[in-house]
């Protein structure tokens, strides 16, 4: 798919809609400087574009008893297109996992994962993670205080 060429009113409906994804329109098309029948025609393209994927409700973890964030890599025994596949596919499954991301480096795959408390964790673990045919190895990281977390995409480099 092309990438669609975004000029500046884009991308301050993107940069306004990543702050606030139930800014009405009428808001939106002031702060954007348009009426609001283009500034809507410009969100739907952006939707239908696939440039806006979603909108979603951000959810406190802690509110939710989801307290313990865990980065996870791992390791696979062999990096063969039909482990790689499995892998994926069981890890989509987990609700616990929020982002798996494929790496370079010494680890497979990075995992970010989210359960209550270490019991918790350990099912996790138990259950589905040491159960996927060919990981060789699983190394946690827990973090203890989150210092940054920001779901808006940085859009400076699409400056004119």
């Amino acid at each position: 798919m092309p990438k669609p060429d975004l000029d500046r009113i884009d991308r301050n409906i993107l940069a306004l809609l990543q702050q606030d994804g139930r800014m009405a329109n009428s808001d939106l098309s002031q702060r954007v400087g348009l009426s609001p029948s283009p500034c809507l025609r410009r969100v739907k393209a952006l939707e239908e574009t696939g440039v806006i994927r979603n909108y979603v409700a951000l959810v406190d973890p802690a509110a939710v008893d989801l307290s313990v964030s865990v980065f996870v890599s791992v390791t696979l025994e062999r990096q063969v297109e039909e482990r790689l596949d499995a892998f994926e596919a069981a890890v989509v499954r987990w609700p616990e996992v929020l982002e798996c991301y494929l790496m370079t480096g010494e680890a497979d795959y990075l995992l970010r994962v989210v359960v209550p408390d270490l019991a918790a964790y350990e099912r996790f673990l138990k259950d589905h993670l040491t159960r996927v045919p060919g990981v060789a190895s699983i190394k946690s990281s827990f973090a203890l205080k989150q210092v940054r977390y920001n779901t808006a995409l940085p859009l400076g480099h699409l400056a004119d």
